[in-house]
């Protein structure tokens, strides 16, 4: 399990790097994951340990949220200073997120459909 946890840990370091090398503006965290993620899909199984790891810290994701609502709370005064472009990003990032996930799904259905529809061929 040790070992699992350590490849998580060693993946967000690895995207954390590549992050502030390259300046990109995604997050470390979030390289890591595609990182990861890609390391899987080239492995084509996920290892038992790691889908445990994995397991117990999907199951325990709501506590990963106490320390950006403690943030929100302390930064209730820039909240009510910029409520407005903060709604705004909410509202449009989530519009465009439901789009891009639309579209993506379609693509996926039409690309299934066809493979179905050579091996019936």
């Amino acid at each position: 399990m040790i070992g699992s946890l350590a490849l998580i840990f060693f993946c967000q370091l690895v995207g954390e790097i590549i992050s502030r090398l390259t300046k990109l503006p995604i997050p470390g965290p979030v390289i890591g994951m595609v990182i990861l993620f890609c390391g899987l899909v080239l492995r084509k199984s996920m290892p038992s340990e790691l889908e445990t790891v994995t397991g117990f810290l999907h199951r325990n994701l709501p506590l990963l949220f106490v320390p950006a609502g403690v943030g929100v709370i302390k930064n209730l005064n820039m909240l009510q200073r910029y409520w407005a472009p903060f709604t705004g990003a909410i509202i449009i990032g989530t519009a465009v997120t439901i789009a891009v996930t639309g579209v993506v799904m379609q693509l996926l259905n039409r690309r299934h459909i066809t493979d179905q529809k050579e091996q019936q061929s």
